[in-house]
C-alpha cells in the first residue's frame, strides 16, 4: 500500500508559517524517508514528502 510519508512524520499546523513536516517520534540520523521528487514522463514531479521538506534558511534536514 502507498504511503505519502514514512509512520513517524506528519504533517500540522505550523508555528512559524501555513503546514510543515514534524517528527512524531525520536528519528535516528541517516534515515531515509524516501523520495521527495520523482520524474515521470520526462517531468519532475514533488511528491507529499516533497512538498514539505524543511525550506528553512537554518535547515535541521539535509537533503542528498
Amino acid at each position: 500500500m502507498y504511503r505519502p510519508l514514512p509512520e513517524s512524520l506528519t504533517i500540522a499546523q505550523s508555528g512559524i508559517n501555513g503546514l510543515g513536516l514534524f517528527a512524531k517520534e525520536d528519528i535516528t540520523q541517516g534515515t531515509n524517508f524516501g523520495m521527495s521528487h520523482i520524474k515521470l514522463n520526462g517531468n519532475m514531479v514533488r511528491t507529499p514528502l516533497g512538498g514539505f521538506i524543511n525550506h528553512s534558511d537554518d535547515a535541521n534536514v539535509v537533503k542528498v
